[in-house]
């Protein structure tokens, strides 16, 4: 119980820094997104009937388009955590 009391005490006033910017968060935010839309690029191409062969599944869709999407998708999350902040006019 005192510790609490004692956290409370030292914490008031202070503002808390995050690991990154808001914008950082948002960049990071888009790219899940690109990465999410990569996969679902992958999806489908297969036969409803399990005898059957089909060729949808080695379309240009599934096996160039959407894992490089989703390597876009990765390269970007990279940019968004190091992109330095933007500096304030204010401050």
């Amino acid at each position: 119980m005192v510790k609490k009391e004692s956290l409370k005490k030292e914490t008031q006033g202070r503002k808390f820094d995050m690991a990154l910017d808001k914008e950082n968060y948002i960049l990071l935010a888009i790219s899940f997104a690109i990465v999410v839309i990569g996969f679902i690029l992958m999806i489908g191409g297969g036969s409803d009937d399990p005898d059957v062969f089909s060729e949808a599944v080695y379309g240009f869709r599934r096996v160039t388009l959407a894992p490089m999407v989703v390597l876009f998708g990765f390269l970007f999350a990279i940019y968004a955590i190091m992109k330095k902040p933007s500096v304030d006019k204010k401050n």
